[in-house]
């Protein structure tokens, strides 16, 4: 079976997503899809003619989001019309589940050239929202609400740290911690290497930085936040006066939700997209590519679609016993901050070393374009593995429905 080879990763700045505060929001999403497609196409030669196929991810498609935006940004960016497209939605997971489709058709033997990738305008699809709809997942659809319900993410998120007996002030250390890596990793150029800016049409430049970290949080500043969902959990979303709190209550009916996720320890709403290039090695070796690394295993699982963020430690440990290796084996840690609970639990269930999880902070300061992320968070485990001269790493996240991908590269 061939080897799925990463050649490149390449990302647009993240720009806060909203409308009248973002460098990005006035952007066509295509935009951003095909700036990190033409990066690509650019910095590595390619005859996009043999482009096998491109496989992008976008949570909210609909609007200028929907139409395949896959296809239509390739198509925005110059490439040949023989390099087709298509786009998937599995939630905040898109991102890792584009780059593991790419992989297994070329170690299928099918293709030998992918590009997998993921784009979220937030500040687009937070515009054009229903207000009139509490964000539900079920959309109404009774029959699957009895049989698991599934409430707002954030509600879900202070349910489990209400669980696990994990205090706002450990969710805190975690968010201020996120900042400070990520303000070390801007300065000292850690993302540089992958960071394409975003052009206007006149070629000035857009956005060439990270908008949103807030290098000044400290944990007094943190204190002063009001738990931004606990007003959300008592929101009816039916006439029988249901909510979403009450939806969690129907799995757990003891549960008295401690409500301590707010705007400081959770992701960031942002714009951004991310691309990166795969290929065979008979591809890569014909065409003078120079591979960085290699797929090692790709994992998907599902767990409790009622407290929905609970699957990356599960995916981790099914991703490690694919590959044969163990927590001992894996050299640094992606786990997206959703909520800084994710990341909480996952080091403590897995007993990590902090030092090894997120070393340059997280979605809590940098944002987290849904379907773009997990493609970021794949180049910037391979910048920093090249970096420190590591071997292995590991990215995973949480999806809605209680998912989460994973997969396993090693640095070549």
């Amino acid at each position: 079976m061939p080897e799925a080879l990463i050649i490149d990763a390449c990302r647009t700045p993240r720009g806060i997503g909203k409308v009248g505060k973002g460098a990005l929001a006035d952007f066509h999403p295509q935009h951003l899809a095909a700036t990190v497609l033409r990066a690509l196409a650019d910095r590595n030669g390619l005859n996009t003619a043999e482009v096998d196929d491109i496989i992008w991810g976008t949570s909210t498609q609909r609007g200028k989001q929907g139409g395949d935006l896959g296809r239509m940004a390739a198509l925005d960016a110059g490439y040949d019309v023989r390099a087709s497209g298509m786009t998937l939605d599995r939630f905040c997971g898109s991102g890792i589940t584009t780059v593991n489709l790419a992989a297994a058709s070329i170690m299928s033997g099918m293709e030998d050239l992918v590009i997998a990738g993921g784009t979220e305008m937030m500040s687009y699809t937070a515009a054009t929202a229903d207000r009139t709809s509490p964000g539900l997942l079920d959309s109404g659809n009774l029959r699957l609400r009895a049989r698991h319900p599934q409430s707002h993410q954030g509600v879900c998120a202070d349910a489990i740290a209400t669980l696990e007996g994990i205090s706002r002030q450990a969710l805190d250390e975690l968010a201020v911690v996120s900042q400070q890596r990520a303000d070390q990793a801007i300065r000292e150029g850690r993302f540089d290497r992958a960071l394409v800016p975003v052009l206007h049409e006149d070629g000035s430049v857009a956005l060439d930085r990270e908008e949103f970290p807030r290098p000044q949080t400290t944990l007094e500043s943190l204190s002063q936040l009001k738990a931004s969902f606990e007003m959300m959990a008592g929101v009816p979303i039916d006439e029988a006066g249901t909510t979403l709190g009450g939806l969690i209550h129907q799995v757990y009916p003891d549960l008295k939700i401690t409500h301590v996720h707010h705007a400081g320890n959770s992701s960031g709403v942002v714009d951004g997209a991310a691309a990166v290039l795969l290929a065979s090695p008979a591809y890569a070796a014909a065409h003078g590519l120079k591979p960085r690394a290699r797929v090692v295993a790709m994992a998907n699982i599902g767990d409790s679609p009622t407290l929905m963020l609970n699957a990356p430690v599960p995916a981790a440990r099914k991703v490690l016993a694919k590959a044969g290796l163990t927590v001992d084996d894996i050299d640094l840690w992606e786990i997206n901050e959703a909520f800084a609970v994710v990341a909480e639990k996952f080091i403590r269930d897995l007993n990590l070393d902090r030092d090894k999880v997120n070393v340059n902070g997280g979605a809590m300061a940098l944002g987290h374009p849904i379907g773009a992320t997990g493609s970021i968070l794949i180049g910037t485990i391979l910048d920093e593995l090249e970096r420190r001269d590591l071997k292995r790493g590991l990215v995973t996240m949480c999806a809605a429905g209680g998912m989460a991908p994973a997969i396993i590269i090693e640095r070549l």
